[in-house]
Parts: structure tokens; sequence; C-alpha cells
């Protein structure tokens, strides 16, 4: 069985970070097949290896997935590691210390009715090229493995939980930060259901803080970090409305991606707490996606900037060419707010190893602490920044074709007659072009230095808005009245 052809028959397919699809359709014979296709490319690439680490994170569909992808690996040879339900990040950071592949199952911040299979090699993320090598694998399916319907035909039990798995990556922070790091502050929780809910409660009371658990969820509620709830916002603000927090914090459904709010309730969005934490790492080289705030160039604070397509192998691949021109302490972040280290990082005779992957607790904590550098609060520290502001929303049920649809009627290399284009669709707002951006969907910069950047999600059938302006009322009314005029496309 060839991958691209099962990719085809079961609608699961690569996007911004592993291969996702409907949890119906990640069947057992389809995580078995991408499970051993990755294994056998890795072989094929000259890694050699005993065992593989396995994680979870808290969607009905993601045991009996983790149960499939164990028995793939152990027909394949290796040893299956069981890291349990546990974040993304510390099963990426137990992958590159014990030198073996890592997967995770998570549908990250999508709905629970869609998961994904997230894969690392010994050495980090896969990146485009390992895709492609996947997608070409021939994998033999032997035929008395699974049912018609794709499921086991006898299940599959995974070994005792690794407990190391969770341990390593909370002893990660406790010894770079120190146990006082965060004392005499008082941070909330927010559990829902993301998969690092408890294991974030005990890193930043291990970090000195007293800490508050709040909002914990017996089902999954799909948090998305990049477009935040209405209800989360609400709820920051009631958390934080009598003074009784410094912050609180929070993560997507598999804890690769962080939410940090202020004293004041107010959540700071990604792309300007991967500068903050930058600014606190003293970091010379950072990357980013395009569709990030510019506040970062003009901060004026890092030496090296790359601009990425949106998506952390894209990210990956810029911080290797900041590495490769020589800056000695390499970052990255996307706008989501997860965090990622290329470079070992050296701070008052401490080093804290490289972490190549969406990472939300280095943001979270970096943020806090440089806000205790200044002797201020967070939202003093935000006013530090230039003032530029982000927001971004989706339209959702949006289906993927007909957003390239007319996102092609403006993306056609030419600035003159896309900007004719994109004040033909969004002529009421009296928009005027003065460049763009093709990196990575298409980004506006409009003539009083607005953006509005649209993009089809690669993900789930979704199309995204990013907008920038010089205040938060004016970014988020750009992007409403953009999602508005939207709207009417999909009619």
């Amino acid at each position: 069985m060839k991958i691209s052809d099962l990719m085809l028959q079961s609608g699961v397919n690569f996007g911004t970070s592993g291969a996702r699809g409907l949890a119906e359709a990640i069947t057992d014979q389809v995580a078995y097949a991408y499970t051993l296709a990755f294994l056998k490319h890795l072989q094929q690439q000259g890694f050699a290896f005993t065992q593989v680490v396995v994680g979870g994170d808290l969607r009905p569909s993601s045991p009996r997935i983790m149960q499939a992808i164990g028995k793939s690996i152990e027909d394949f040879g290796a040893q299956v590691v069981n890291g349990g339900f546990v974040s993304s990040p510390a099963v990426a950071l137990y992958g590159l210390q014990n030198q073996c592949p890592a997967i995770m199952v998570t549908g990250s911040h999508i709905p629970d009715d869609r998961n994904g299979i997230k894969f690392n090699r010994p050495d980090g993320e896969i990146d485009k090229t390992d895709e492609l090598g996947i997608k070409e694998a021939m994998v033999a399916m032997p035929s008395d493995l699974f049912e018609a319907n794709g499921s086991l035909t006898h299940p599959f039990t995974l070994p005792s939980i690794h407990v190391q798995v969770e341990e390593k990556y909370q002893k990660r922070w406790v010894d770079f930060f120190g146990s006082q790091a965060l004392a005499n502050l008082k941070i909330g929780v927010y559990q829902h259901s993301t998969v690092g809910r408890d294991s974030l409660v005990e890193i930043f009371t291990a970090l000195g803080a007293e800490v508050t658990p709040l909002a914990r969820s017996e089902t999954f509620i799909p948090v998305d970090t990049e477009a935040i709830r209405p209800e989360d916002v609400a709820l920051a603000q009631q958390w934080c409305a009598n003074g009784d927090f410094d912050a609180l914090v929070s993560a997507d459904g598999d804890c690769d991606r962080p939410l940090l709010s202020t004293e004041n309730g107010e959540w700071i969005r990604g792309d300007v707490l991967g500068v903050l934490c930058a600014q606190y790492l003293q970091a010379d080289g950072v990357a980013t996606p395009v569709s990030c705030n510019s506040c970062l160039e003009k901060s004026e604070s890092f030496a090296g900037i790359a601009r990425t397509k949106i998506g952390s192998p894209f990210v990956i691949a810029g911080m290797a060419e900041l590495a490769q021109q020589d800056y000695q302490a390499v970052v990255g972040y996307e706008a989501n707010g997860g965090f990622l280290q290329w470079s070992d990082i050296t701070m008052d005779g401490k080093t804290l190893e490289a972490l190549p992957t969406r990472d939300p607790v280095i943001a979270c904590v970096g943020a806090l602490l440089l806000a205790r550098q200044q002797n201020c609060t967070l939202h003093e520290v935000l006013k530090s920044l230039p003032a530029r502001y982000t927001a971004s929303d989706r339209l959702q049920e949006f289906p993927t074709e007909l957003a390239r649809e007319y996102i092609g009627k403006m993306s056609h290399q030419d600035i003159v007659q896309d900007s004719i284009a994109f004040e033909k669709e969004f002529g009421a707002l009296a928009l005027e072009v003065r460049s763009i951006d093709y990196t990575d969907g298409t980004r506006f910069t409009l003539s009083n230095q607005d953006v509005v950047h649209l993009r089809p999600s690669g993900n789930a059938p979704e199309l995204r808005c990013y907008t920038e302006s010089s205040s938060p009322a004016a970014a988020l009314a750009l992007n409403q009245d953009c999602l508005e005029i939207m709207a009417t496309w999909r009619k």
C-alpha cells in the first residue's frame, strides 16, 4: 500500500503540523500505516533506534489511535515507550534526549471530531521533505490484522506509562529557572481540557508561584490560542476582576501553544508573547511567520530576523538558516504562541538545552521574568513594545477549495492586478494597498500601515484572516469588517 493512495482514500493528509483528519477517518489501519511509513522512512534516512515514544491528548479518539500506533511500532521491531496523556513538548523532549522517534496523537486546537498524528525524528520535528518521503512510502499490511472497517482484529495494549517522559520535562524548567524564579507571584492555571493541565500547575508551583487551578473540564474544549474564544476572554476578565492574580496561564489541547494573561485578565497575543520571551532570553536571531506582529522588527532588539511561511516546519528551517549565519542564540515563535528554541541558552551559569519544537512554558515564564527584571507588571511590560496590535479569527466550515479560489483572485504576484482585486472585494472598507507579501497566503500592507492577511488553514476547512493596526480596537474592527465580507463568499 502506498501512503499517498491511503491519504486520498481516507482524507487524512499532512497539514501545517502533522497529519490531520476526521477522527473516524483515522482508523486503526490508517494510524498503523502512517506510523509504519514514518519508521521505514527514518530507517532509510540512516537513523538507528530501538525505541519509539508515544503520547496523546485528551480527545476521546486519542487512546484508540495510540494503541494502533503502538501495534505498528511493535510490528516494526521497536520498543514502545508509553508517555501516556502528556504534552507534545514533553514527548518531543524525551525523543531528543534519548535519540529516538517521538509520536504525538493530537488534533491540537481543533474540535474533537478531528484528530491528528505529529511525528518527530530523533533530532526534531519532521520537515516537508520527510512528509514527501512518508507519502511515497510503500508499506505491507497483513491481511488478517484489520477488520473491514479498519479497526484492529485484536486490540493492542500499550505498556505501562513511562513516568520519566513527564518528569524530565518538568525537571528541565526547575533546573534552569530555579525554584524561586516566580516566588510571590499569584498565578491562575486555566485547566479546561489541555493535556498539560496538571503539569502546568506542578511546574509553576515548583518555580515558586502560588498557583490556583481554574475551570477544569472533563469534556474536550477546542481552545485556539490564535483565535481566542469570547467565553475565554470573559473568563479571564472575571478571574482577574478583583486583583487576585498576577497572571493567568493556559494552553491548547496538546499543551504546546500557550495562553498568558496580564494581571488585568488581558490575554497576550502569541506573536507579542514571543517577542517578550526572546527579549528575556537575549536572543540574537529570531525566526517567525510572516503573519506575526511587526513589533518584532520595530523593537530593534534582534540582530537577525527571518520571516517564514506559517507552520513550525518553516520556522524550524528559518532558525536553521539563522544558525548557519553564526547567530548564537536562535529562537522562533508562531502567532499561536508556541515558542521554539534552536540553540542552547546560557544564563547565570546555567544552560537550557535546545528544544526546537513548540513549547508553552518557556514563553510564559520568559515573559513573567522579563516583567520581574524590569520591576513592572505584565501589562506595563507590554506598553514597552512598539504600538502595533494584531487580531486574527477564522471562518469555520469554509471549504478549502473555495478559500483558495477567492484568495487566488488576489495572488497573481502582480501588485497592480492584485491591488485592484483586493480593493474590489473589500471596496466597502475604502482600503488602499501599498505593498503585498506572498510568502504564505496573501498579505496586504495598506497606505495607513494597517495589514490584512488572508490564508486558508492547513489543518481544517477554515479561512483565516490576520489584521494589524496601531490600536487593539482598530485591529479587531478591521478583522471583523473583513470577516463579514469574506462570509459572503460562501453564499
